[in-house]
């Protein structure tokens, strides 16, 4: 144990004085991936260091880097909005827990003046991103937004150029939408995009649309609201023309089914229901259920403890994200005990 001399030569210990420990040496957790849930990370990650002093450093790569780097064992976590396929888990010897941390909303961006707010549905955005309409006074348009003055000029479509869990989202969507972009385009993190510009992360998408009239993105929903860009109410399977907000995205959720052994992989884009937001989605942390590092196993477990909590829940909805079902709240907190070092259980103290 080292001591600290104080005048007069009294040796006290480092445990005495209540430095010992976490104030010796902190933790500090590496991890990548998802631009969609970036502001909330951000945020969870400065508040949790305030409380703990735990370092989090988090990379907003997109979430095919993500994957890669939690796969290639170069983070402790890595984050993405498309959950790994069997393929990927397979690679990874099955040694991962997709955590769900919040859920958001991708929403259809655009740059049109004097338009308000544009109604879309599944099967015209996908011919506008298949590049077969092309003017935003097409019929198709029109007939979607009877009595809006569309103007007769070009759409400059903007996608992602990035692995993107946001992309997965969207091209989950579409495929659901249509059978022609199922069939030529699918879903996936990197899609071969038929037409348009690409943007790197959310945060390039946006920038794109906001300095490109006659833009059209897809991007997470703060990212349109922290730029005053305008977005799209979506028709739903029900035939609702639905505003992305906490309580639509709440709805979509409504659909997901989980049990005990859940790896909580799960798709909610077209849920059922006339409340639900289409292009919903649950966001996740990559983790490993078996860490050789005891120490940021446990400030992982940590955390994820910490950030299911009502209070980290309540900081995502003040960035307009979804929080947690209290059913997957529950879920996710029985399953962290299963996380282990060594074949180990993880220490709680």
């Amino acid at each position: 144990m080292r001591s600290l001399i104080l005048r007069g030569g009294i040796a006290l210990s480092l445990a005495s004085l209540g430095l010992a420990g976490p104030a010796l040496a902190q933790t500090s957790l590496t991890g990548a991936g998802a631009t969609f849930p970036n502001p909330i990370y951000t945020k969870w990650f400065d508040a949790y260091n305030k409380q703990t002093g735990v370092q989090v450093n988090y990379q907003s790569i997109g979430s095919g880097g993500g994957i890669r780097q939690f796969t290639e064992g170069t983070v402790d976590f890595g984050a993405t909005d498309g959950p790994m396929n069997d393929e990927q888990i397979a690679a990874v010897k099955g040694n991962v827990l997709h955590v769900p941390t919040v859920l958001g909303a991708v929403v259809l961006t655009y740059n049109l003046r004097d338009v308000g707010k544009l109604r879309l549905d599944g099967p015209t955005v996908a011919a506008i991103f298949q590049g077969t309409i092309t003017k935003w006074n097409d019929k198709a348009l029109a007939k979607l937004n009877p009595g809006v003055k569309l103007p007769d000029s070009d759409i400059i479509v903007v996608h992602r150029s990035d692995g993107s869990g946001t992309s997965y989202i969207f091209s989950d969507f579409l495929s659901k939408s249509s059978l022609d972009w199922k069939d030529k385009v699918g879903k996936a993190t990197s899609v071969n995009w038929p037409v348009g510009l690409g943007g790197k992360g959310n945060e390039g998408v946006t920038q794109q649309v906001k300095m490109t009239e006659g833009a059209i993105g897809y991007v997470e929903l703060i990212y349109a609201l922290a730029n005053n860009l305008d977005y799209a109410l979506i028709k739903n399977p029900a035939g609702e023309f639905v505003e992305p907000s906490l309580a639509s995205v709440t709805a979509a959720a409504a659909s997901a089914k989980f049990d005990k052994n859940t790896d909580f992989r799960v798709s909610i884009t077209n849920a059922p229901g006339k409340d639900a937001y289409p292009i919903s989605s649950f966001t996740w942390l990559l983790v490993h259920t078996e860490q050789p590092d005891a120490a940021k196993a446990k400030a992982i477990r940590d955390f994820l403890k910490w950030m299911i909590s009502p209070d980290a829940q309540q900081m995502a909805t003040e960035l307009k994200y979804a929080p947690l079902p209290k059913e997957v709240v529950s879920l996710v907190d029985t399953r962290l005990p299963s996380l282990k070092s060594n074949g180990k259980a993880i220490a709680s103290e």
